[in-house]
């Protein structure tokens, strides 16, 4: 959906009224493309004494074909900043964040990247430490609220045993790939996987199957294209009403349709039979299908209730099951859920909505741990305010609030969602599992 007051305020008239009213000033955000660097820039690498991160921040990085530098020339511009922090382990030892990082954030570009590295506060071996390495998350998240020109601050925890399990994640956060995504905290190797395989940086799903439920538009739609991007063969689903559309979209990118609803009785047993005989077993699965019946709860049908439940999270846990227990999730597969801010945050009129997408993180949770030693993940992403078709049945106020009230002053594209569905899926997320990140511009609701 356009967004017109954001077309608006990049022409004169625009920007003369933004600077002299204090409105809201949308960056003009920068995408990925193919044709690009993966960064097209320099990248600040730092670590505070003490720190255990630095050669295999080095090999990552050169692993990406990514420029890098330790020091900063006068008048140099930097497209990201890296500081590995794992040593820092006292709260008086937080100085050497703001040390390092306010002589040189005014040198960063437009759209430029911050992220923080850190040990687990959960593993910390002292107070000291778990106090300093818990205020990182703090840190980047103040500091995304104030970067602003759509750039954005990231921490990521290191567990014990990852430290070369890295690339993927730093790749996605450095890059325009992760243009709608800030503030967030992600964690490497906590549920029980520590390894990651080299990977092709162009084509990370070569040879891959994925399976994308909801995938005839929108997100699913996104996502399809984009892990087909990727090198993936794609297997989509969708309902029969949409079968025509869903089957155009597939024949598009030369992936397969399954024309199902997934709450029926034998859907679980169906897809995976359809899997099994087509191509032995898959390596990644998306449940993205899922809908929304708002109602404030004291006018709410239980219908509506249970429909949303069912879609959302009850039938993804289903098939899940299903698949894991004949074994067709390949070894070093991952599943992927799509949970919501409002799963975080709770939204007004939508408690079914909001019930099963908290639903999906704690299923998340719950089964990372349990199919580590199968060598399986599991995440999560929780969009916020998306440009999709839905977005237009949104009152134009609750609509334009949506859009401004986070970091990037903006509503995101689907492509933003996909494109952390596809960092997830790498084989060099391997020890990324257990994650739930916002893909939501930063924003003012929820944490």
């Amino acid at each position: 959906m356009t967004d017109r007051y954001q077309d608006l305020v990049h022409t004169p008239v625009g920007k003369f009224l933004v600077k002299n009213l204090g409105l809201p000033n949308p960056p003009k955000l920068e995408r990925y493309r193919p044709d690009a660097p993966l960064v097209d820039g320099t990248v600040l690498v730092g670590a505070a004494p003490g720190s255990t991160l630095g050669s295999s921040v080095t090999d990552a990085l050169a692993t990406l074909s990514v420029a890098t530098t330790s020091t900063l020339d006068e008048g140099a511009r930097l497209k990201g900043i890296v500081l590995d922090a794992t040593g820092i382990d006292t709260a008086a030892g937080l100085d050497q964040v703001q040390e390092f990082l306010t002589p040189v954030l005014r040198s960063l570009s437009a759209c430029g990247r911050v992220v923080l590295l850190g040990t687990p506060p959960e593993q910390a071996a002292t107070p000291g430490r778990a106090i300093a390495q818990r205020a990182l998350e703090g840190i980047t998240r103040s500091l995304g609220k104030e970067l602003g020109n759509g750039s954005t601050a990231q921490t990521v925890y290191v567990g014990s045993g990852a430290e070369h399990a890295i690339a993927s994640t730093l790749g996605f956060l450095l890059s325009p790939k992760s243009a709608y995504v800030c503030g967030q905290v992600i964690r490497i190797g906590i549920a029980g996987l520590t390894d990651a395989p080299a990977f092709d940086v162009a084509a990370p799903l070569a040879g891959k199957v994925a399976l994308v439920t909801g995938a005839s538009r929108g997100l699913g739609l996104a996502m399809a294209q984009t892990l087909h991007r990727d090198g993936a063969t794609v297997v989509g689903l969708d309902v029969a009403p949409l079968a025509d559309d869903l089957q155009r979209e597939m024949a598009a990118i030369g992936g397969e349709s399954i024309i199902l609803d997934i709450t029926a009785p034998d859907a679980p047993q169906r897809i995976a039979a359809y899997l099994s005989e087509h191509h032995g077993g898959v390596d990644v699965v998306v449940h993205n299908a899922g809908i929304t019946r708002d109602k404030r709860l004291r006018n709410m049908k239980t219908e509506n209730w249970h429909k949303v439940v069912e879609i959302n999270v009850d039938a993804p846990q289903r098939i899940t099951a299903e698949l894991l227990d004949q074994k067709l999730v390949r070894t070093g597969g991952t599943i992927l859920g799509v949970s919501s801010i409002a799963g975080i945050a709770g939204n007004n009129g939508q408690t079914n909505y909001a019930a099963s997408k908290a639903g999906v993180i704690g299923w998340v949770q719950e089964l990372a741990p349990r199919i580590a030693a199968d060598g399986l993940t599991i995440n999560a992403v929780a969009p916020g305010f998306i440009e999709t078709d839905m977005v237009k049945t949104i009152p134009l106020t609750i609509r334009e609030a949506g859009r401004r009230m986070n970091s990037m002053s903006q509503g995101g594209q689907p492509i933003d969602v996909a494109e952390t569905i596809a960092w997830y899926a790498s084989p060099g997320s391997a020890a990324v599992s257990g994650n739930v990140v916002r893909v939501c511009g930063q924003s003012l609701l929820g944490a």
